[in-house]
């Protein structure tokens, strides 16, 4: 699919005819991420070569979407979950909808989001809270962080293609005035995490992971109101592998201050690094527990954040030392639209 996608942006990118790009899926997912499982068995058969390809080629489509000379309109009408998200965000319009959710569960699988561009773009420390947590979010949570740039109930899609249909036009503000024609402000659900922003400021400010978790505990004693909450997301941070933690935190730290390139190449590193286990095998284990065996009992190593040093951490954003291991290479700039130009 991604190989697919490549080529039709590359072919679309030239042709005269093609205004706009749509972008959705086909069932009840935009798309749930790759196949998980598909990598780890490829490493298991010494397919080294593959694991690196998959990934090149998935940022390298991520840098195309966010340098398209085109406005993107993705329709995230269901499950926009991992490399779903990434092949989204990156484009110029996101439409969700009552359907839509969305998460980057990397953590629980020994994995890091790669999502640091514009996890730490997100208002307040809301990204970090995402991106740590995995946290679910429905369409108008996407829509209140901006992950999702429209919100269009699911029964008006198929009226808002008909007109999208019709544009010939590149301008990116006839197109969002024609999506928000059929668009709405919808309110945020009672209990959504974004009516906790001062717990999530106040906790996920903190520089270390051990922090974080600390600050919430002292949140969860002091506020009863929102005791449920609290305690779900420590559960889920201390559920996550504790080098996944570390290295996300830095990884969306980092993001806030690099254009999206700088982003995709640190994070393919990370990518690599993460699928060959030189330093840690936690994404076996996550996969095996969540994915394959489904027992949801993940067995970490090292399993305690205080055994992960700082080293340990800097040596996931270092480069492969292989003479076979190439970095990103991505493709050259061109006819950028301004909104493209600011992701640089």
């Amino acid at each position: 699919m991604i190989s697919r996608l490549l080529e039709l942006f590359h072919a679309s990118e030239g042709d005269s005819n093609v205004k706009i790009i749509i972008l959705k899926g086909n069932g009840r997912a935009f798309c749930a991420g790759g196949d998980v499982t598909t990598i780890v068995r490829n490493i298991c058969h010494g397919n080294s070569k593959w694991v690196a390809d998959y990934p090149r080629q998935e940022f390298t489509l991520n840098y195309v979407m966010a340098i398209y000379s085109k406005p993107q309109v993705s329709i995230l009408n269901g499950i926009v979950m991992r490399g779903g998200l990434s092949a989204s965000v990156h484009g110029r319009f996101r439409v969700a909808t009552e359907k839509s959710v969305c998460a980057m569960p990397e953590t629980a699988l020994g994995l890091v989001p790669d999502a640091s561009y514009f996890y730490s773009r997100l208002p307040g420390f809301f990204g970090k809270y995402a991106g740590l947590t995995g946290a679910r979010l429905d369409g108008v949570e996407m829509l209140a962080c901006d992950l999702a740039t429209h919100f269009v109930p699911s029964e008006r899609l198929p009226y808002l293609e008909q007109a999208l249909a019709k544009v010939n036009t590149s301008d990116p503000d006839v197109i969002s005035a024609i999506i928000s024609r059929f668009s709405n402000i919808p309110k945020l659900k009672a209990k959504s995490p974004y009516h906790k922003m001062k717990i999530i400021d106040h906790c996920f400010s903190r520089r270390t992971i051990e922090e974080i978790i600390s600050s919430l505990e002292n949140c969860e004693a002091l506020n009863k109101k929102d005791e449920y909450w609290i305690s779900s997301t420590i559960q889920s941070l201390k559920k996550a592998s504790p080098t996944s933690l570390k290295i996300s935190l830095k990884s969306i730290r980092d993001g806030r201050l690099q254009g999206v390139g700088s982003c995709l190449i640190r994070e393919y590193r990370m990518a690599c690094h993460v699928y060959r286990g030189e330093f840690s095998i936690d994404f076996f284990e996550g996969c095996r527990a969540i994915l394959i065996d489904k027992d949801r009992n993940s067995k970490w190593e090292p399993s305690r954040l205080e055994l992960i040093t700082y080293d340990d951490v800097d040596r996931y954003f270092s480069k492969i030392d292989d003479e076979d291991w190439q970095d990103l290479k991505l493709p050259p700039r061109s006819n950028l639209p301004p909104y493209a130009i600011a992701k640089l």
